[in-house]
C-alpha cells in the first residue's frame, strides 16, 4: 500500500489525525528530503504524542526517483509505504508523479490523503469570484521559455496561479508590469506561517509598495484574468438587431443550421 500524505505548509497544527496514524504504521518512507521529514515526525512526536515510526527512510526526487523504483519496486506491494514532499500536497508539480504512474502501471493499491495545499488556500484568500483557475507552478527561470509562459499565463483567459521564490519575486512583478501595469494581482506570503501576509492590487501599485518591504519567504502569485472587451452576441441578440435582412441573414446563418437564403426569405416575409 502506498499513501501520499500532504504535510503542513507552515503551522504544524495543520497536520491531520489520519496523517499521523498513517505515519505511525509506515515501514518505508520516500521523502523529498529525509531530513525535513524526520524533523516533522520528531515534532509531531513531541507536541502531539504521535508514535515515531520504525521505518526506513529514503530520498525520492527528480534526480533519483527512477533509480528508487528500480531498487524498491518489488517491495512496494509488501510494505506500508508513505510518500511526502517537504511541505504541502505531494505529486502536484512534484516527483511523486513517478510513483503514482508506477502504481497505476503495476496495478498497485494507493491512496492520496486530503490536506494542505498552497494553491487552493491562496485562491480562497484572493477574493476572486471566478471558480475556474489555472495552475502554472514555477515559471522557467529565464530566457524565451520564461517570457513565453508568462505571456501565456497573462493571456489565457483564466485567473492563473504561480509559485515564486523570494529572490525572483521582484523580477516577476517587473516583468508583469512591463506587459500590463494595471493587471490586478493577489500575493500570498508564507501561508500559515508566523509572517503570513496578503497583498492585492495592480502590479504597478504593488511594485511601489514593495520598495519599502523586505521580500522573504515563499510566495503564491495569482494573476487576475485579462478583461475581455469584446462581447459575443447570442442568437437571440442577433435576431433582435436592427439590421437590413441581408447582413442579418449572414449572421444568423453562422449561428444556425439554416442557409443565408433561408434566413433571408424568412426575414423579408
Amino acid at each position: 500500500m502506498i499513501t501520499f500524505i500532504p504535510t503542513p505548509i507552515g503551522n504544524p497544527q495543520d497536520i491531520t489525525i489520519r496523517a499521523m496514524r498513517t505515519f505511525e504504521k509506515a515501514t518505508l518512507f520516500f521523502c523529498e528530503d529525509t531530513r525535513q521529514t524526520k524533523k516533522l515526525l520528531k515534532l509531531l512526536e513531541e507536541r502531539f504524542e504521535m508514535v515515531y515510526p520504525d521505518a526506513m527512510f529514503y530520498s525520492f526526487n527528480e534526480h533519483n526517483g527512477q533509480e528508487r523504483l528500480n531498487e524498491f519496486g518489488a517491495l512496494l506491494a509488501e510494505e506500508e509505504v508513505v510518500y511526502v514532499s517537504d511541505a504541502g500536497m505531494p505529486v502536484i508539480s512534484d516527483p511523486g508523479q513517478l510513483l503514482v504512474a508506477y502504481a497505476q502501471k503495476h496495478d498497485m493499491h494507493y491512496d492520496v490523503l486530503p490536506g494542505a495545499s498552497a494553491v487552493t488556500t491562496a485562491y480562497a484568500a484572493s477574493g476572486f469570484e471566478e471558480g475556474k483557475f489555472l495552475f502554472y507552478a514555477f515559471l522557467p527561470h529565464k530566457g524565451k521559455e520564461r517570457a513565453f509562459e508568462l505571456s501565456e499565463a497573462m493571456n489565457n483567459g483564466y485567473n492563473t496561479i504561480l509559485y515564486e521564490s523570494p529572490h525572483r519575486l521582484e523580477k516577476l512583478l517587473k516583468e508583469i508590469e512591463l506587459l500590463d501595469e494595471n493587471r490586478e494581482l493577489f500575493l500570498a506570503k508564507e501561508i500559515s506561517k508566523k509572517y503570513q501576509n496578503y497583498y492585492k492590487g495592480t502590479v504597478k501599485s504593488l511594485n511601489e509598495q514593495f520598495k519599502t518591504l523586505t521580500i522573504r519567504g515563499e510566495w503564491v502569485v495569482i494573476i487576475k484574468a485579462k478583461e475581455v472587451l469584446e462581447k459575443s452576441l447570442s442568437f437571440v441578440e442577433v435576431l433582435n438587431l436592427d439590421l437590413a435582412p441581408k447582413p442579418k441573414a449572414k449572421l444568423l446563418a453562422q449561428l444556425s443550421d439554416k442557409s443565408i437564403k433561408e434566413w433571408y426569405n424568412e426575414l423579408i416575409k
